[in-house]
């Protein structure tokens, strides 16, 4: 242990500087004394669950049903190529949860800029820009079955290194979620689909549906978004670099900056972080890099992968807060999420953990089947896009458990392995990340075909049971949507459910498939018109945008007569990109529709908008 402390204070002094910079650092703590070095709450520990050379370059990683790590590692950052390269999906498993990986699997090396992987229906999904790839693994012994699947082309890669389409999440809905950079945009399309018949993709947030195919702009906006999570109701939550940080996902919605993109031309102003604060100090960002008033802030502007903890090791007080990677600070941001109006605003609470290591670049960070949380270590110094000095030999992935709670166990069974009523039962588990895992499981099983009529019985009976808290409830109504439960008749019933929650989801997914019907539709406007909830409101706004323009006018028109919404933080903004393109249908309609709005922001946006047409 002296040697240790030893090792301890000499990197300490070299990384705090007597004046050295970052580029200028030495060599990184050894990842043993990098984990033990780190400093979390009291309670908590970190440990080592793998390092150089077993992992390099880890750009990304997902857990699969049986809690392995799936790791993507990027050798060719931050040179591109369309051309088959090094880059790999390594299987990380830990036999005898010891918090430390004891069997390694290279799953597939011939990937080039790798930036994301999920797994899931049989295989891993690669985000490789400028491909998207589906690599097959049906009999599940970690060979691939054949080469990969080019399930999409387009992903810009030519302006920079960074800022692109990246890693992957499985959201609530059974879709497949993805982050986008702003600076390389993208035109997104099945193999020789000409380019007149793509739509452009700005940036924000992406999903692609595994049975449908489909690929679909969800939110467009912000910088260099890297990471998404949902909350216990599933509400959707980004980071951000450069920009401020923190972002509410919203359906539909157009976030700051613009960077003078078509895609939001007509947004005129865009929806704002929901941070009451920042993480850098100074003007710009550029002066506050490093010093030591940024640090006290939360470290620098650079943000990196996000998690909204629902585990169920740690204490209670940190369930759905959210923990974002500090690119410059080396350390984990803890925020803390309060409803406001129809959102959120989050506000910074003591920094969960801050490395020592002067190298350690957080990437991605998930909890995993015991309630423990794995975060990836990109190691590295520099600037946040590691362009300078790129070093390929270094990497780590690090384990958090709460100690004090005794050691986090698990039995290890694979989820895909139980029955389904057993995944079924799953569905109340206090660790979501069993419930993730079984809802989409059951997708995949309903997705081959399989008689899933008592699974329905069993989720209806659990969504209907008394007693039971609203996100349970919800998770059985996503799975029920994700196994094909659902119907109109009982999603319009959900409507006049007691928890805003439950309706404002019934509002979406009664759009998922297109234009509902006449009387949803009616419903849809009085609750616009008469109903209590910001929060479904906002819902219905989003809806706006997934409706057929003739279906627009009277949802949006009983949604600007609330006055009460005037000052909201993403209502008006959002009724106005639902009813913008009604100004192409009938410009004369489209100024009567704010005759009677109560809302000031309309009367201003529908004046600029006929004016410039």
């Amino acid at each position: 242990m002296l040697r240790v402390w030893l090792l301890t204070v000499v990197f300490c002094l070299v990384s705090v500087g007597i004046g050295s910079s970052e580029e200028e650092a030495a060599e990184p703590l050894a990842p043993e004394v990098a984990a033990e070095t780190m400093r979390v709450p009291e309670g908590f520990d970190v440990t080592l669950f793998a390092g150089e050379p077993d992992v390099r370059q880890p750009v990304g990683f997902c857990i699969d049903d049986r809690g392995r790590l799936w790791v993507a590692e990027a050798y060719g950052y931050p040179n591109h190529s369309d051309e088959a390269g090094e880059d790999r999906i390594v299987i990380f498993e830990d036999t005898d949860q010891d918090g430390r990986f004891d069997e390694r699997t290279v799953f597939y090396d011939q990937l080039n800029y790798v930036t994301g992987v999920e797994v899931g229906f049989g295989g891993a999904w690669v985000m490789s820009p400028p491909y998207f790839y589906f690599i097959a693994d049906r009999d599940g012994d970690d060979v691939p079955d054949g080469e990969p699947e080019l399930l999409l082309d387009g992903f810009g890669n030519f302006a920079n290194s960074h800022n692109l389409a990246n890693g992957f999440s499985w959201g609530p809905d059974g879709w497949l979620y993805g982050t986008h950079g702003r600076t390389n945009w993208s035109m997104p399309g099945t193999p020789g689909t000409p380019r007149e018949a793509r739509e452009r993709f700005d940036g924000g947030v992406f999903r692609y549906h595994p049975v449908r195919h489909v690929f679909e702009s969800f939110a467009d906006g912000t910088t260099n978004p890297w990471g998404i999570d949902w909350d216990d109701y599933g509400q959707g939550f980004v980071s951000n670099s450069v920009t401020p940080h923190l972002y509410y996902v919203i359906q539909g919605a157009h976030y700051e900056p613009w960077r003078g993109r078509e895609s939001s031309q007509y947004a005129y102003r865009r929806i704002e972080t929901i941070a009451d604060h920042l993480h850098y100090a100074g003007e710009h960002w550029k002066k506050g890099v490093g010093t030591a008033e940024t640090l006290d802030l939360g470290g620098g502007h650079a943000h990196c992968g996000l998690m909204v903890y629902l585990g169920d090791h740690w204490p209670a007080r940190y369930r759905n807060t959210v923990f974002l990677n500090n690119v410059h600070g080396r350390r984990v941001n803890h925020e803390i999420l309060v409803r406001a109006g129809s959102g959120y605003v989050a506000s910074h609470a003591p920094d969960f953990m801050v490395a020592e290591d002067p190298w350690y670049m957080g990437v991605t960070i998930r909890y995993g089947p015991d309630g423990g949380v794995y975060m990836s270590d990109w190691s590295d110094t520099g600037e946040c896009h590691s362009t300078v000095n790129t070093r390929k030999a270094t990497g780590r992935i690090y384990k958090i458990d709460y100690v004090a709670a005794g050691e986090p166990t698990w039995d290890g069974e694979a989820v895909s392995g139980l029955g389904n009523g057993e995944l079924v039962a799953l569905q109340t588990h206090d660790n979501d990340w069993y419930v993730r895992q079984a809802r989409r499981v059951l997708q995949e099983r309903a997705a081959a075909g399989a008689d899933m009529e008592a699974v329905c019985e069993g989720l209806l009976a659990l969504y209907e049971g008394e007693g039971l808290s609203v996100p349970t409830r919800l998770r059985a109504l996503w799975a029920l949507h994700a196994t094909g439960g659902l119907d109109e008749a009982f999603l319009a019933a959900q409507l006049g459910d007691e928890s805003e929650y439950v309706r404002a989801w019934a509002v979406r997914l009664l759009c998922e498939a297109g234009a509902p019907s006449a009387a949803v539709l009616e419903r849809f406007r009085e609750l616009a018109a008469e109903g209590d909830s910001p929060f479904v409101r906002l819902h219905l706004a989003s809806a706006l945008q997934r409706l057929p323009m003739a279906d627009r006018w009277g949802l949006g028109a009983a949604l600007a007569g609330r006055a009460e919404d005037a000052e909201d933080a993403n209502l008006p903004l959002m009724i106005w990109y639902g009813i913008e393109p009604l100004v192409n249908v009938d410009m004369a309609r489209f100024v009567g529709l704010v005759e009677e709005a109560k809302i000031p922001l309309l009367w201003e946006h529908v004046a600029r908008r006929v004016a410039g047409n």
